[in-house]
Protein backbone atom coordinates (compact mmCIF):
# COMPACT_ATOMS: atom_id res chain seq x y z
CA UNK A 1 0.00 0.00 0.00
CA UNK A 2 2.69 2.64 0.83
CA UNK A 3 4.00 2.12 -3.14
CA UNK A 4 0.60 3.45 -4.28
CA UNK A 5 0.23 6.02 -2.02
CA UNK A 6 4.01 7.09 -2.60
CA UNK A 7 2.75 7.37 -6.50
CA UNK A 8 -0.47 9.12 -5.30
CA UNK A 9 1.78 12.01 -3.88
CA UNK A 10 4.12 12.19 -7.40
CA UNK A 11 0.28 11.98 -9.39
CA UNK A 12 -0.27 15.08 -7.22
CA UNK A 13 2.97 16.99 -7.60
CA UNK A 14 2.81 17.07 -11.49
CA UNK A 15 -0.52 19.12 -10.82
CA UNK A 16 0.97 22.23 -11.96
CA UNK A 17 1.76 20.71 -15.49
CA UNK A 18 -2.34 19.23 -16.11
CA UNK A 19 -2.50 21.20 -19.61
CA UNK A 20 1.17 20.22 -20.64
CA UNK A 21 1.03 18.11 -24.11
CA UNK A 22 3.17 16.88 -25.76
CA UNK A 23 1.98 14.98 -29.53
CA UNK A 24 5.12 13.25 -29.71
CA UNK A 25 4.86 11.34 -26.50
CA UNK A 26 1.27 11.28 -25.90
CA UNK A 27 -2.16 12.43 -27.44
CA UNK A 28 -3.45 13.29 -24.19
CA UNK A 29 -2.37 15.94 -21.58
CA UNK A 30 -0.63 15.40 -17.94
CA UNK A 31 -3.99 16.32 -16.58
CA UNK A 32 -5.43 13.28 -18.76
CA UNK A 33 -2.65 10.46 -17.56
CA UNK A 34 -3.16 11.92 -14.10
CA UNK A 35 -7.27 11.91 -13.95
CA UNK A 36 -7.62 8.52 -15.98
CA UNK A 37 -4.75 6.79 -13.36
CA UNK A 38 -6.83 8.23 -10.56
CA UNK A 39 -10.23 6.94 -12.35
CA UNK A 40 -9.03 3.57 -12.63
CA UNK A 41 -7.66 3.14 -9.26
CA UNK A 42 -10.97 4.27 -7.59
CA UNK A 43 -12.99 2.45 -9.66
CA UNK A 44 -10.92 -0.98 -9.56
CA UNK A 45 -10.75 -1.23 -5.92
CA UNK A 46 -14.32 -0.19 -6.26
CA UNK A 47 -15.00 -3.59 -7.87
CA UNK A 48 -12.45 -5.57 -5.45
CA UNK A 49 -14.37 -4.50 -2.65
CA UNK A 50 -17.60 -5.16 -3.87
CA UNK A 51 -16.47 -8.77 -5.13
CA UNK A 52 -17.23 -12.21 -3.84
CA UNK A 53 -13.83 -14.17 -2.39
CA UNK A 54 -15.46 -17.44 -3.18
CA UNK A 55 -16.04 -16.43 -6.70
CA UNK A 56 -12.29 -16.08 -7.31
CA UNK A 57 -10.33 -18.96 -9.40
CA UNK A 58 -7.17 -18.55 -10.52
CA UNK A 59 -6.92 -19.34 -14.14
CA UNK A 60 -3.30 -18.85 -16.29
CA UNK A 61 -3.23 -16.07 -18.42
CA UNK A 62 0.02 -15.23 -20.75
CA UNK A 63 -0.80 -11.72 -21.00
CA UNK A 64 -0.85 -11.36 -17.57
CA UNK A 65 2.43 -13.59 -16.58
CA UNK A 66 4.32 -11.70 -19.33
CA UNK A 67 3.51 -8.09 -18.11
CA UNK A 68 3.86 -8.96 -14.72
CA UNK A 69 7.23 -10.77 -15.24
CA UNK A 70 8.02 -8.25 -16.97
CA UNK A 71 7.26 -5.68 -14.45
CA UNK A 72 6.39 -2.89 -17.23
CA UNK A 73 3.10 -2.06 -19.42
CA UNK A 74 3.62 -1.78 -22.74
CA UNK A 75 2.96 2.08 -24.66
CA UNK A 76 0.31 2.08 -27.16
CA UNK A 77 -0.80 -1.69 -27.13
CA UNK A 78 -3.86 -1.40 -25.09
CA UNK A 79 -7.02 0.97 -25.36
CA UNK A 80 -8.14 2.65 -21.98
CA UNK A 81 -12.13 1.50 -21.60
CA UNK A 82 -14.95 4.56 -21.58
CA UNK A 83 -15.47 4.27 -18.06
CA UNK A 84 -11.80 5.54 -16.71
CA UNK A 85 -11.65 7.75 -19.86
CA UNK A 86 -11.41 10.88 -18.12
CA UNK A 87 -14.20 14.07 -18.79
CA UNK A 88 -13.04 16.48 -21.37
CA UNK A 89 -12.71 19.41 -18.99
CA UNK A 90 -10.14 18.14 -16.26
CA UNK A 91 -9.56 20.54 -13.46
CA UNK A 92 -7.46 20.70 -10.42
CA UNK A 93 -9.72 20.24 -7.78
CA UNK A 94 -11.68 17.74 -9.88
CA UNK A 95 -8.28 15.66 -9.58
CA UNK A 96 -7.68 16.58 -5.91
CA UNK A 97 -11.12 15.86 -5.22
CA UNK A 98 -10.39 11.85 -6.83
CA UNK A 99 -6.86 11.85 -5.24
CA UNK A 100 -8.64 12.10 -1.65
CA UNK A 101 -11.38 9.26 -2.61
CA UNK A 102 -8.18 7.17 -4.07
CA UNK A 103 -6.37 7.47 -1.16
CA UNK A 104 -9.29 6.28 1.16
CA UNK A 105 -9.95 3.43 -1.44
CA UNK A 106 -6.37 2.37 -1.17
CA UNK A 107 -6.90 2.35 2.71
CA UNK A 108 -9.52 0.35 2.27
CA UNK A 109 -7.73 -2.79 0.59
CA UNK A 110 -5.71 -3.63 3.77
CA UNK A 111 -9.22 -4.90 5.31
CA UNK A 112 -10.06 -6.76 1.91
CA UNK A 113 -9.66 -10.87 2.12
CA UNK A 114 -6.76 -11.87 0.43
CA UNK A 115 -9.06 -13.84 -2.56
CA UNK A 116 -11.28 -10.28 -3.07
CA UNK A 117 -11.19 -9.88 -6.98
CA UNK A 118 -11.11 -7.84 -10.24
CA UNK A 119 -12.07 -8.66 -13.41
CA UNK A 120 -9.42 -6.93 -16.18
CA UNK A 121 -10.10 -6.90 -19.45
CA UNK A 122 -6.61 -8.46 -20.85
CA UNK A 123 -5.39 -9.91 -17.89
CA UNK A 124 -8.37 -11.55 -16.69
CA UNK A 125 -9.26 -12.30 -12.80
CA UNK A 126 -6.66 -10.87 -10.74
CA UNK A 127 -6.61 -11.71 -6.97
CA UNK A 128 -5.86 -8.99 -4.16
CA UNK A 129 -2.50 -9.24 -4.23
CA UNK A 130 -2.59 -9.38 -8.32
CA UNK A 131 -4.92 -6.04 -8.32
CA UNK A 132 -2.32 -4.31 -6.37
CA UNK A 133 0.60 -5.11 -8.31
CA UNK A 134 -1.29 -4.01 -11.03
CA UNK A 135 -2.37 -0.89 -9.83
CA UNK A 136 1.57 -0.25 -9.13
CA UNK A 137 2.16 -1.34 -12.66
CA UNK A 138 -0.37 1.01 -14.29
CA UNK A 139 -0.14 4.32 -12.15
CA UNK A 140 3.84 3.76 -12.96
CA UNK A 141 3.40 3.63 -16.56
CA UNK A 142 1.48 6.99 -16.60
CA UNK A 143 4.34 8.32 -14.69
CA UNK A 144 6.59 7.29 -16.65
CA UNK A 145 4.42 8.97 -19.66
CA UNK A 146 4.38 11.86 -17.53
CA UNK A 147 7.80 12.43 -17.40
CA UNK A 148 8.83 12.65 -20.93
CA UNK A 149 5.97 14.77 -21.30
CA UNK A 150 8.10 17.05 -18.86
CA UNK A 151 11.51 16.24 -20.25
CA UNK A 152 10.41 17.13 -23.73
Amino acid sequence: MKRLEKQLSKLEAQLTHIEKLNPVISKSSIGWHIDHSLLSTILIISAVERSNPKDYKWKFNFVRTYIFVKNEIPRGKAKAPKSVVPEEIITKDNILLKIEKAKEKITNLKNLPRKANFNHPYFGNLNLKQTIKFLNLHIEHHLKIINDILSN
